[in-house]
């Protein structure tokens, strides 16, 4: 079976206590992640500060020796709330992520009125390991 990833973080910071008011107070704030075989599929949360407004997901396998970015698509079926936007993104991450010790990090950038704001995780990004999978018991 493929390696999977597994994050170093809680992989729902959205069904946190408190989640909302840290949207509020830092504009951008990751939802949640979940590893498939495509890739890392994840969803953010963002401030509606303007109608226009920009979301990708920053990421490495190798340390930030290289990096590469990915949008995130706006969700029409968002939050009810009113005062956030939720965007959704996919890291095709392929072979690469395949390797049993990769090391996955990542940051949200949001680009809004002229501003950019980032969740980088409060500084040491959002990181998943890879981990081999046991094959079940015969």
């Amino acid at each position: 079976p493929p390696p999977l990833l597994e994050p170093l973080f809680p992989p729902q910071p959205g069904a946190s206590p408190g989640f909302a008011e840290r949207v509020r107070q830092h504009k951008v704030r990751l939802e949640w992640v979940r590893a498939e075989p495509a890739g890392l599929r994840g969803a953010v949360r963002v401030l509606n500060l303007a109608y226009e407004k920009a979301v990708s997901v920053r990421y490495t396998l190798n340390r930030w020796a290289s990096c590469a970015e990915v949008p995130a698509a706006y969700q029409p079926a968002g939050p009810a709330d009113g005062l956030t936007d939720r965007f959704a993104f996919l890291l095709p991450l392929g072979a690469a992520a395949a390797a049993a010790e990769a090391t996955l990090e990542f940051a949200v950038r949001y680009r809004v009125a002229g501003a950019e704001y980032w969740d980088n995780n409060e500084g040491a990004n959002y990181r998943l390991r890879g981990r081999q999978r046991v094959p079940p018991a015969a």
